[in-house]
């Protein structure tokens, strides 16, 4: 059969793509995913139990872009939630990211939020310039909260210390000297209502898309025809690593199901300087389910398996760009998604470039 694209890839970049070219542009698109489901690493499921959980670890979905928004509400009704994270620091939970009650919390002090303004003031170091993650930390909340909180976490979670990464990692973690318990502050922040995968159910429900499930697109090249690639995948694999792989990070997930409503006071619970795992999770705290039984999920970064985060390094950075250089050659290839782009994206920048390429592809 004769397609107008191929899409590798059935995440948010892939499933975006798909539903745009399909209802838009009435193109027939076919997409290929080595999986057995779509939705990427947002992919959500009912364990045996009847518990929803998150397949490749928690997907907190937020944005402050308007559009990015009211495109997927066209597909899901939400469940409005604010995501409140504790972290497990010198016998104490308290809450994450830094703010006035962390601090009083930890030290016993009384600070208002002026008060504590001023005590940030005095224990940061000012930085010349602002070079690597740790830089980004010790300059806003000085040294003694930046190995309570980033240090040993960062060296679990990358197995690096935050001085050998970019500065982008830690910025995406603000600091507050108010009492906001919140860990994200966009406008928009909630959960699709009936999960994720119902979500790219909805988006590819059209019969212009075809999904090929757990099928490596290399496999079957020579039996399709098609105008256009859009690949999502690894950007070094798609060259085959003339240049050398590009370093990623994976995680182990360790589950329990446990029969009590829930277990932790909130979703998330970090662990920065105890036990091999980065977190446990309690999904059941930002979708909304009802459910006498509760599912914790421990997560243990790795080396090995699915990539999941790339790396952001300067050297790594400057692979990429090797890569990148081949990608543009290619007039009917387009490489979008986190791993095809080398970048550390949240869900709404990778629908928000999607639909981006979208437009560019229709002009």
């Amino acid at each position: 059969m004769k397609y107008d694209y191929l899409i590798v890839g059935a995440g948010f970049s892939g499933c975006v793509l798909a539903e745009r070219l399909a209802s838009q542009r009435d193109r027939r698109v076919l997409i290929v995913e080595k999986r057995n489901h779509i939705g990427g690493n947002a992919c959500d499921y009912y364990n045996e139990s009847g518990i929803l959980v998150h397949k490749y670890g928690p997907h907190y979905f937020r944005t402050n872009n308007q559009a990015v928004w009211d495109y997927l509400s066209r597909f899901t009704p939400w469940h409005p939630v604010q995501y409140r994270i504790l972290a497990f620091v010198d016998g104490q939970l308290v809450p994450f990211p830094i703010n006035l009650d962390t601090v009083n919390g930890l030290f016993g002090t009384r600070y208002d939020s002026a008060g504590l303004d001023k005590y940030f003031k005095q224990i940061r170091s000012r930085k010349k310039q602002v070079k690597n993650s740790e830089d980004v930390i010790v300059s806003q909340v000085g040294r003694d909260l930046y190995e309570k909180f980033f240090k040993n976490y960062t060296k679990k979670q990358w197995d690096l210390w935050p001085g050998e990464l970019d500065p982008s990692v830690c910025k995406r973690i603000p600091v507050r000297t108010n009492r906001d318990p919140r860990y994200f502050g966009d406008v928009y922040q909630a959960m699709p209502k009936f999960g994720y995968s119902w979500l790219f159910r909805r988006m590819t429900d059209h019969p212009n898309i075809q999904v090929l499930l757990q099928t490596d697109y290399r496999d079957v090249l020579d039996d399709l025809r098609f105008d256009h690639l859009i690949y999502t995948g690894p950007i070094d694999l798609f060259f085959d690593g003339m240049y050398g792989e590009l370093p990623y990070r994976s995680l182990r997930f360790e589950h329990e199901t446990r029969d009590v409503e829930f277990v932790q006071p909130v979703s998330q619970v970090n662990y920065p300087n105890d036990y091999d795992f980065t977190r446990i999770v309690e999904i059941k705290h930002v979708t909304g389910q009802r459910h006498p039984q509760t599912t914790l999920v421990r997560e243990y970064p790795t080396a090995e398996g699915e990539p999941y985060y790339p790396i952001p390094k300067a050297e790594n950075e400057a692979l990429y760009r090797k890569y990148h250089r081949e990608a543009k050659k290619l007039k009917q290839v387009s490489f979008i998604g986190r791993l095809a782009q080398y970048r550390y994206l949240n869900m709404d920048q990778v629908v928000a470039n999607s639909l981006q390429l979208f437009e560019t592809l229709s002009s």
